[in-house]
């Protein structure tokens, strides 16, 4: 188990018996990438509703992390079903992110929109993330193959669309 998941680990257990601190360590901690992701996923104006959903059935779920995949994947996996669970109570499509300060923000912002959600969801947590491509597969339900290509498939209508605007 690496040093990170350990320290998680221990973080989580303590949680779960009740130390306020502990938990506050983790949101302290994965609060901002949590954030983000929703936010990336379309989500802007809800992300910081979901997050703290998924804070509060993380704080509840403490006892049940079990160390064996980094504790982003698993408040992750919980943020995902938050922000579906969201959508569908909304019944509407997602709004779009924040271009923020980055100049090409909003074309990204476009880019990410046309996507899919699977393809959208593979891009930003293998490209935009970090994650794996295990983790973001478990994440997403996907085999591992299909989240390949998914990933493939979207950096491929990616370029294609950046090369349209002028910017490639």
């Amino acid at each position: 188990m690496a040093r990170q998941n350990e320290e998680d680990l221990a973080l989580s257990r303590r949680a779960a018996a009740g130390d306020g601190a502990a938990f506050a360590t983790l949101v302290e901690k994965y609060e901002r990438p949590l954030r983000a992701f929703l936010a990336r996923m379309g989500a802007a104006e809800i992300a910081d509703d979901i997050a703290q959903d998924a804070f509060l059935k993380a704080w509840r779920a403490a006892g049940q992390y079990d160390g064996s995949a980094r504790y982003s994947t698993w408040l992750t996996s919980i943020a995902w079903r938050c922000r579906l669970d969201e959508l569908r109570r909304r019944s509407q499509p997602a709004p779009q992110a924040d271009p923020g300060e980055n100049p090409n923000a909003a074309e990204i912002s476009d880019m990410l929109a046309r996507l899919s959600e699977n393809e959208r969801a593979s891009l930003v947590l293998c490209d935009g993330h970090g994650w794996t491509h295990p983790e973001a597969a478990e994440l997403l339900g996907l085999p591992l193959g299909t989240l390949k290509s998914t990933v493939a498939r979207a950096k491929a209508k990616c370029r294609e669309m950046w090369s349209g605007t002028g910017n490639g």
